[in-house]
């Protein structure tokens, strides 16, 4: 009875890798073409959102941008135009940002990578950055949130469509 201990042991441990294989690193997120060219995408939104590069991330954001900043009131939704602004303003103040996120989910629109295709993603934020107060005074401030992205493939590209 002793000497079928190791092999159950050995078959839970092996199919525990198994089932470990089939998703992306630090992620329950499937390890697919898919969903590494949309985190592909997602990381390079994370590097510039940490550069301040505004720039860069108005080359990411779809024609069709649109935000409703998780509000049931209007005033404070904005369109592609309004995002360079948004963006604009945030960084001018915010400086030594610090910008992580944790892959919660991808629900992708389609099986396979085509013009179209539509990736919601689900992800925690971990934030930090400094600010000038009124008095002059630099603040370290943190942010933890929650948020989805959602991104459409063009045929050569993903682009955010909102979550900015």
């Amino acid at each position: 009875m002793r000497a079928q201990y190791p092999i159950v042991a050995l078959s839970l441990s092996l199919a525990a890798c198994a089932a470990q294989a089939h998703v992306i690193a630090g992620t329950k997120i499937p390890d697919n073409d898919l969903n590494h060219s949309v985190l592909t995408t997602v990381e390079a939104y994370r590097n510039a959102v940490e550069k301040g590069d505004a720039q860069a991330l108005m080359l990411m954001a779809s024609p069709k941008y649109s935000e409703d900043s998780g509000t049931p009131t209007v005033v404070d939704d904005y369109g592609y135009d309004g995002l360079q602004g948004v963006l604009a303003s945030r960084f001018k103040s915010a400086r030594d940002i610090r910008y992580s996120m944790k892959y919660v989910a991808i629900r992708p629109s389609c099986e396979n990578l085509e013009a179209g295709c539509q990736a919601k993603v689900d992800v925690l934020i971990d934030a930090s950055y400094t600010i000038t107060d009124a008095r002059g005074q630099a603040r370290r401030l943190d942010k933890r949130d929650q948020n989805q992205l959602l991104l459409e493939y063009t045929g050569d590209k993903w682009l955010f469509l909102s979550g900015m």
